[in-house]
């Protein structure tokens, strides 16, 4: 089920959005979900090249699982 949120945006900031939407013919609303969900895509998941990259190096994988086991066991230090 769609939900419905409220932005806040500078007129600035609503201009821009608004006219790049114009540009790609979308609605506001369209533009601005596949803009973040592109965002969170690029930003936070790792792209499958790289994760075959890593899950082919047995050295790194060897030390994740070390890490892994450390961390569960709350041993080491822990860097914010």
């Amino acid at each position: 089920m769609s939900k419905v949120i409220t932005l806040r945006l500078s007129e600035e900031e609503y201009e821009k959005i608004a006219a790049a939407a114009r540009i790609e013919h979308r609605p506001i609303s369209n533009f601005i979900t596949t803009e973040v969900l592109e965002d969170i895509e690029e930003s936070y998941y790792v792209d499958p090249v790289e994760m075959a990259q890593i899950k082919s190096d047995k050295k790194l994988l060897k030390k994740l699982e070390s890490g892994h086991r450390d961390a569960k066991k709350m041993r080491g230090r822990f860097i914010g």
